[in-house]
């Protein structure tokens, strides 16, 4: 069976029956965990070893795991800092920036899918403006060269450690005050003002073959009416044929209030596909996610399968015990652990 379009969350920390139900439906193509679906790394691999075992090709299990505040999993895994403090080293010390940028890329992606999680949607890849609580220390940097030096190499990491990557939330979140998961959002600059701006690090990225980005849901009145991710406009004439990203398009999630003034759950899941997504993101609503397993219609095309199939970790320790053994990793550990410390060497 093929995957579908539709990324679901869990409501614990192991599959019920409704669960399976609904992982089982073939327009299920992904989870995504959350902080309440982990209590430990062998609690983790078990909920994933289940997941897996009930499609071929499995599901793509996926994770906001970005460090700082944005870290789902923590007993058991390295703390990873907020992406500002990579920024801040970056000001006086670029080189060394950019080394621990991808040994955080390293770290984040072996421990994962040692963990049986196949992707982490990170880097953000929005511009620092000050103004955004919701993007804040999550970011980078101000800069968007030092966001582009950074993010290409966290994605090397990542690579190293057998994780594709996901630049999120396109073309930039960063500028406006509002949470689009709270509120409807809106960014009224010019096309060029976004372009010399926040859309560099895409760019950069695209060039450098990140294969996954996802959509910001906010709304560009200079350019459309319609939030970036139902935005034809966006995903389409701009990121598909102006950027050429051949990649896999995701939506984010589909609950958030930034979309909430769209009808119902269908006509969010249909706006978002029909725009150029290629795989829809439904959390902490049981009730709409059911709704759209038994209402949408949609068989993704040969290309966003092949998009899906290339979003799949690629597994290179056994186990966590292997890993911890690894001189490359246990260097790495060392060096995000320092990040901070005013004792630290910078040597680069």
């Amino acid at each position: 069976m093929s995957l579908g379009p539709i990324m679901l969350d869990l409501p614990g920390v192991s599959l019920t029956d409704e669960d399976i139900r609904r992982l089982q439906h073939p327009l299920t193509g992904g989870v995504i965990l959350f902080s309440r679906n982990f209590s430990s790394f062998k609690q983790l691999l078990l909920l994933t070893q289940q997941i897996r075992a009930i499609r071929a090709p499995h599901l793509l299990i996926a994770v906001d795991h970005e460090g700082g505040r944005v870290q789902r999993f923590k007993n058991d895994f390295t703390r990873l800092p907020p992406m500002r403090e990579l920024g801040m080293i970056w000001d006086k010390y670029p080189k060394r920036a950019q080394h621990l940028s991808k040994q955080i890329g390293y770290v984040l992606a072996t421990e994962l899918i040692t963990g049986g999680v196949d992707l982490s949607f990170t880097p953000v890849l929005d511009v620092d403006h000050g103004q955004s609580g919701v993007i804040g220390d999550r970011a980078f940097h101000r800069n968007p060269q030092a966001i582009s030096d950074l993010a290409h190499a966290l994605i090397l990491g990542l690579k190293a450690g057998g994780m594709q990557a996901v630049g999120k939330h396109f073309p930039g979140h960063g500028f406006i005050q509002a949470d689009s998961h709270l509120e409807k959002s809106i960014d009224g600059r010019r096309y060029a003002d976004i372009e010399m701006d926040d859309l560099i690090p895409f760019v950069h990225m695209i060039d450098y073959g990140i294969t996954g980005i996802m959509a910001a849901h906010v709304i560009y009145p200079q350019i459309d009416q319609k939030p970036a991710g139902f935005s034809r406009t966006w995903l389409q004439t701009i990121l598909r044929e102006e950027l050429r990203f051949e990649g896999c398009i995701f939506s984010d999630d589909l609950s958030m209030q930034g979309v909430a003034h769209f009808d119902s759950i269908v006509v969010r899941a249909n706006a978002a596909l029909e725009a150029g997504c290629d795989m829809i993101l439904v959390c902490n609503n049981s009730q709409g996610a059911d709704e759209l397993l038994d209402k949408l219609q949609w068989n993704p095309s040969a290309a966003s399968l092949a998009r899906f199939a290339h979003m799949h970790g690629k597994k290179h320790f056994a186990s966590m015990t292997k890993l911890r053994e690894d001189a490359t990793y246990v260097q790495a550990v060392r060096e995000i652990s320092a990040i901070g410390d005013p004792n630290e060497v910078l040597t680069f």
